[in-house]
């Protein structure tokens, strides 16, 4: 790769995107520092100031200052600063007193390295993926459905009359789910086929790409895959003809789908979006699902940011939780106000690369949860699973952490009927 930046290539890339919300977010600014104490990466580092939101972002002002010329060590430490120092969790922009998206304006300078051909390998990777095979992992079709087959084979001996549909035409809902089910935990598909079934839901699972829900494309700004992704998940829907789009424990796929979708198709898809946060607390609270016995255990709820603070599902989650405990314990900053575990904005996906960075910057969630004496940590995010599972480890919490699917399955209520008889000798 050439070493030349072409300044007349970056100002062609900002300039149309620089409309009247950016340019007044950079002009408006007053550096009161209000967004400092809330950041965790600022909190981890002994409150290093080059850590504040807000002065992250000078990077862009700077660009559009110096007309586009900058070199490729330039580059580099936006690089630095917009991958290694900022999941773009959006809680800097809850307590900034004008509003100002700050994650917004690091997605962009995403964009603009993106162009420059400035990727972290581990989503550059992904991204091929999802160009070749319509997913993260690169899972062919027909390892997709024999392991969707499978699945059904494994669950028939537990459920009577359980089936994982594929293909139906007509259902109600059309699930799809993270890449990392098939290949790595498909205990996850089998599980949520057995909510379904006990709640008695019409559901499918679409064959062909558009089955993964993640959107990996977003945190490294290629927007053309980005939108690629979203247009092979609603294209199955309108052949399916399905009501709504179901999304796995995932945060950042359910935004991908439910909140930014419309603006990178252009238009507004006629199906629903619907995180499984809220399927399994309405299935509960309208009785479709019933719990014969609570966790005893000490629980507590992590509140990834792209199903909260950037969803709306505040409440139905942590009701979910409270619904499956005894003994539910909310961490301090529950709710909108969470905490970033240091998972997101595509720091799961970067692998080694990011590792130092997320498990210091997820001290503060770790604190957190030790603080609850739970000893179960519910997490409806596979970023954020894994994250916590890692943080655990990280500073020995000794808790499990599990979906909200494993909990229900262990705990729901089987009727009689769906109960497979042993056999008669």
């Amino acid at each position: 790769m050439s070493e030349e930046i072409n300044p007349k290539e970056i100002m062609n890339f900002l300039k149309p995107r620089m409309g009247a919300r950016f340019k007044t977010w950079l002009s408006i600014c007053a550096h009161c520092g209000l967004c400092s104490d809330i950041c965790h990466y600022y909190l981890t580092s002994e409150k290093d100031p080059r850590m504040i939101p807000a002065y992250k972002v000078r990077f862009l002002k700077e660009i559009l200052k110096k007309k586009g010329k900058v070199d490729r060590g330039y580059l580099q430490k936006v690089y630095e600063t917009v991958y290694y120092e900022c999941n773009m969790c959006r809680r800097c922009s809850l307590y900034c007193p004008f509003g100002i998206d700050i994650a917004l304006m690091i997605s962009l300078l995403r964009s603009l390295l993106f162009t420059q051909g400035i990727v972290p390998e581990g989503l550059l990777q992904t991204v091929e993926n999802y160009k070749e095979f319509g997913n993260q992992m690169a899972v062919t079709k027909e390892d997709w459905v024999e392991t969707v087959e499978w699945c059904e084979e494994e669950t028939e001996e537990e459920l009577v009359g359980i089936k994982l549909p594929i293909d139906k035409k007509g259902a109600k809902i059309m699930y799809t789910v993270n890449a990392r089910e098939p290949m790595f935990y498909p205990q996850d598909i089998m599980e949520v086929a057995k909510v379904f079934h006990v709640a008695g839901e019409d559901w499918t699972l679409p064959s062909e790409s558009g089955w993964d829900d993640t959107n990996l494309a977003m945190f490294c700004g290629d927007v053309k895959t980005a939108r690629l992704i979203v247009e092979n998940t609603f294209k199955r829907a309108e052949e399916l003809e399905v009501q709504q789009i179901a999304v796995t424990e995932c945060g950042h796929a359910y935004r991908a789908l439910r909140f930014e979708a419309p603006t990178w198709l252009g238009y507004t898809p006629k199906q629903e979006v619907i995180h499984s946060v809220e399927l399994f607390h309405d299935y509960i609270r309208d009785g479709r699902i019933k719990i014969k016995e609570k966790i005893k255990e000490p629980t507590t709820v992590q509140d990834p940011c792209n199903i909260i603070r950037n969803g709306g599902l505040a409440e139905k989650n942590k009701q979910l939780a409270e619904f499956l405990s005894q003994d539910f314990r909310p961490m301090k900053n529950q709710g909108n106000y969470n905490v970033c575990c240091g998972g997101g904005g595509g720091a799961m996906p970067m692998g080694g690369e990011m590792k130092k960075q997320r498990l210091q910057s997820g001290k503060i969630k770790a604190d957190q949860i030790r603080e609850t004496g739970a000893k179960i940590v519910f997490v409806p995010c596979h970023n954020c699973i894994d994250q916590i599972r890692d943080l655990s480890k990280e500073y020995d919490l000794g808790i499990k952490a599990i979906h909200f699917k494993e909990a229900i399955t262990e705990h729901m209520e089987i009727p009689e009927e769906m109960i497979p008889k042993e056999d008669e000798e």
